[in-house]
């Protein structure tokens, strides 16, 4: 029962509060947003959104365009915990907490440490531009192109303590054409990954989701339901 009970806050709470990091442009970040706003995503809050680059395009889109807070916390060297609690400081600042919060990565260019993973452990998702287990890491489209791949795709997969290794909670596939270069792969994964972020995020909301070792599970709907 315990891996069944991961997500029954979620299933009480009325709204999940979400914290997005970021490092970039955040066009998934934009595209949660956007969801949200449109009332194709119900059930999820944007409390904040944190990027280590105070650069970041994504901090003034998210202030700017949505009036969502933002905070930048650059390194200034830091690496490891000694960086990561300065995020954990700054969730805790807007009530994104381990036992009903959720941080999603679109674009965090940090691995993150034990410590912060074992504190907010199963409540972390990235979305990576590859079907993992295959090509983790940087640059995985650029890899799919010289391995000659005939099918790549994107992954939303919770965040443990390896490197895009958490277990996968959605992946969306498309074919690699002949003329694919890493640029040309990229900007039709992307699409993908903005579609699938979404739709993992309402699967969460909706209470339609849990653990049972590294299998994540999609509950169906109910089929006596009138819907």
């Amino acid at each position: 029962m315990a891996d069944i009970c991961l997500w029954i806050n979620f299933l009480t709470a009325l709204v999940i509060k979400v914290a997005i990091l970021i490092s970039g442009r955040g066009s998934n970040m934009e595209a949660i947003l956007r969801s949200i706003r449109s009332g194709k995503l119900k059930g999820v809050e944007v409390d904040v959104v944190i990027s280590d680059n105070p650069e970041s395009r994504g901090l003034a889109i998210a202030s700017d365009t949505f009036r969502v807070p933002t905070r930048a916390i650059p390194a200034k060297g830091l690496r490891g915990w000694d960086y990561d609690r300065k995020i954990v400081e700054a969730l805790e600042q807007y009530g994104i907490y381990p036992k009903d919060g959720l941080v999603c990565l679109a674009g965090f260019m940090r691995i993150l440490s034990p410590e912060f993973v074992n504190r907010y452990k199963m409540r972390i998702i990235n979305i990576h531009p590859s079907l993992l287990p295959s090509f983790p890491g940087l640059h995985a489209q650029r890899k799919a192109v010289a391995y000659g791949v005939k099918v790549s795709g994107c992954t939303i997969h919770f965040i443990d303590e390896g490197v895009d290794s958490g277990p996968i909670l959605l992946q969306k596939a498309i074919t690699v054409l002949d003329s694919d270069s890493e640029e040309t792969l990229s900007s039709r994964i992307l699409i993908e990954e903005h579609k699938l972020y979404t739709k993992a995020l309402k699967l969460i909301a909706q209470g339609k989701v849990y653990c049972k070792g590294r299998r994540v599970i999609l509950i169906k709907k109910n089929t006596t339901s009138s819907e």
